[in-house]
């Protein structure tokens, strides 16, 4: 199944054609596989493996909103820019092109179209890129188990500002 997710844009192209998984459990790659869905933390670290399949480090980045859901995006590099890849209930927070020279530019791709459901803009953060082989001895990418100790080690790294109080105010 993997062998056609040749490219960027072609993990990103499966992670739209399958359905949002709405369960709380937190999926590895495989299952993403097997049970054809995916939320955003599942859809980040399947978009991670697939890349390390295609030479690339397998790399997440936390961005953290205030009063809304935290999103999970696979971060890759092609020449010295950045782009990404994840799964969203929105079109709007999926695919980036990697043409931003910096994670934080990046993250501010996402910083207009990131609101909540009060219609506030709401994306304040984002973490430093988390290298998921950090993970391998715990199997993330084919274990049956519950990742969500993944998802709470993502809110333990360092995270940047993107504004400033007074911005956010």
């Amino acid at each position: 199944m993997l062998n056609p997710l040749d490219s960027p844009s072609k993990i990103q192209e499966f992670l739209d054609s399958i359905p949002y998984n709405t369960t709380k459990r937190t999926l590895s790659p495989l299952l993403v596989l097997k049970e054809k869905m995916a939320h955003c933390m599942d859809g980040g670290m399947f978009a991670a493996s697939a890349l390390r399949r295609l030479g690339y480090p397998p790399l997440i980045v936390d961005l953290s909103a205030e009063n809304d859901d935290d999103h999970i995006i696979a971060v890759f590099r092609e020449g010295n820019c950045w782009g990404a890849i994840a799964k969203s209930n929105t079109t709007l927070l999926r695919f980036r092109e990697p043409v931003y020279r910096t994670l934080r530019e990046l993250a501010m791709s996402y910083f207009d179209l990131y609101y909540n459901l009060n219609g506030q803009k709401s994306l304040r953060s984002y973490s430093r890129a988390i290298d998921l082989s950090r993970f391998d001895n715990r199997n993330w990418e084919t274990t049956e188990e519950d990742l969500e100790f993944i998802g709470d080690y993502t809110y333990r790294v360092k995270h940047y500002p993107l504004i400033s109080g007074q911005q956010a105010r």
